[in-house]
């Protein structure tokens, strides 16, 4: 298994693809051995992706110490480093994007481009949804709830018109979610994840960078992508058909972030 001491933390991680690097920095609770993941994408098919577990997540291991946003940016570096990737495109979805934000700023040096898709600054700019707010539910009122946010059209009114559809959702849901995953480490990402504030910092990019969001996604809403495009010069906004998972939903997503990147 590929594995590399990076920051202090034994870190799983992945290559494939062909073409420019890029980085690729998954969202909340995010675990290279569910399917499908970024390798899946279109991005595997003109870009050589490097991505990774992140610390407490799917086989990396998990230090018992809280975790900041910092840390997690850090990791990313440490891996860039040892790795020998130098200067690279960075893609973070969700999660992600609040980890991409602290290594760009922390990192210049390390990012050519940055893609930071349904995301948020924290701070003025908004934060993403609490989903640690959710821990007392249980586990299919979880799914419910995540998915009604993931794209706000899926209200009561759609679910009772689209029950199988529905129900196909949450099937999905519940399998994507593993019964060996580190619940502890799960709880610190989401304690970080919580108190995720880039807002202040975020004039510091200078790097060119791509906002790209769903125009039904009430985990990280239009309003927060739109806030973070104010607040950074070189920055492209643009919206797709769909809520959180518009990259799978709007067929036309990855297309654009592709052509985006360039050579």
């Amino acid at each position: 298994m590929p594995f590399i001491q990076a920051n202090d933390v034994d870190i799983y991680y992945k290559t494939g693809g062909q073409g420019p690097r890029i980085l690729f920095i998954s969202g909340t609770g995010g675990d290279l051995r569910i399917r499908p993941n970024v390798f899946d994408s279109p991005l595997a098919a003109c870009r050589e992706i490097l991505t990774f577990d992140q610390r407490g997540l799917g086989q990396t291991r998990a230090p018992e110490v809280p975790y900041s946003m910092a840390d997690y940016a850090d990791d990313a570096a440490a891996l860039l480093q040892a790795l020998q990737w130098q200067r690279v495109a960075v893609m973070g979805v969700s999660f992600g994007g609040m980890v991409a934000q602290e290594l760009g700023l922390r990192h210049p040096d390390l990012v050519a481009k940055l893609v930071l898709a349904c995301t948020s600054s924290g701070g003025t700019g908004g934060a993403s949804f609490p989903l640690q707010e959710l821990d007392s539910l249980t586990a299919d009122e979880r799914f419910a709830r995540q998915l009604a946010l993931a794209d706000l059209r899926r209200d009561e009114a759609w679910r009772n018109a689209n029950q199988e559809r529905w129900e196909g959702l949450l099937e999905m849901a519940r399998a994507s979610r593993r019964d060996d995953r580190n619940i502890e480490g799960a709880q610190r990402q989401l304690i970080a994840r919580a108190g995720h504030d880039c807002w202040e910092r975020l004039p510091e990019l200078a790097m060119p960078v791509l906002l790209a969001g769903g125009e039904y996604d009430g985990i990280a809403p239009v309003a927060n992508m739109t806030a973070i495009a104010q607040q950074v010069e070189q920055a492209q906004l643009r919206f797709f058909a769909g809520g959180h998972l518009f990259l799978i939903q709007d067929k036309t997503a990855y297309p654009f972030i592709i052509d985006w990147l360039g050579d």
